[in-house]
């Protein structure tokens, strides 16, 4: 049995989509993806940082080995600040990681559903010029859309902030490692 179809929207009744509401709309999309760029520029940000700090340990690790070459409390400063070290950056690169939320109906906005849910390029075009011209099924799509992607930049702030709790937790290793070096040496 097919199903009724919708009455289609003349030209006249996609103008009279109020504009704030697809600004609206389109906004809250845009600035959904936005944290979700600036969650990956602060996660590239703390991986540059350890790049930065790795290379500078590197050159000294000699040097400190020496000097405390008996000092297990050292040691184990070192191996906590590198197991800190190693989840800080598991997390970043887990932000980098590409996630597709696919619990969901299928969207006319995303990337994953236009090219295996909606059949070949002239299906989806139909399907997604006849979703255009009934509002209630395009803004459905559209909210569906900004919470999809709500969930992915929620998921991805999550993962920055592990990252940087651990990398806080490395640096006060450092700094307690570098107070008792200085204690030793007075």
């Amino acid at each position: 049995m097919e199903e009724p179809k919708k009455p289609q929207l003349s030209q006249k009744d996609i103008c009279d989509y109020p504009q704030e509401l697809i600004d609206h709309y389109w906004g809250s999309i845009n600035y959904v993806f936005e944290l979700i760029k600036s969650s990956e520029i602060k996660a590239g940000l703390i991986l540059s940082f350890y790049g930065i700090l790795l290379s500078f340990i590197y050159k000294k690790i000699e040097v400190i080995l020496i000097d405390f070459s008996n000092s297990i409390f050292l040691y184990t400063l070192i191996g906590l600040w590198f197991f800190t070290t190693l989840i800080s950056i598991y997390y970043s690169f887990r932000c980098f990681m590409p996630r597709k939320e696919t619990k969901f109906k299928k969207n006319i906005f995303f990337f994953g559903d236009i090219i295996t849910k909606f059949g070949d390029v002239d299906e989806f075009s139909k399907t997604f010029y006849n979703i255009s011209l009934d509002k209630d099924q395009l803004f459905d799509q559209l909210g569906q859309q900004i919470y999809i992607l709500s969930k992915i930049a929620a998921q991805k702030f999550k993962n920055v902030n592990k990252s940087l709790q651990f990398l806080g937790l490395g640096m006060l290793l450092i700094l307690i490692s570098m107070i008792y070096r200085l204690i030793l040496l007075m």
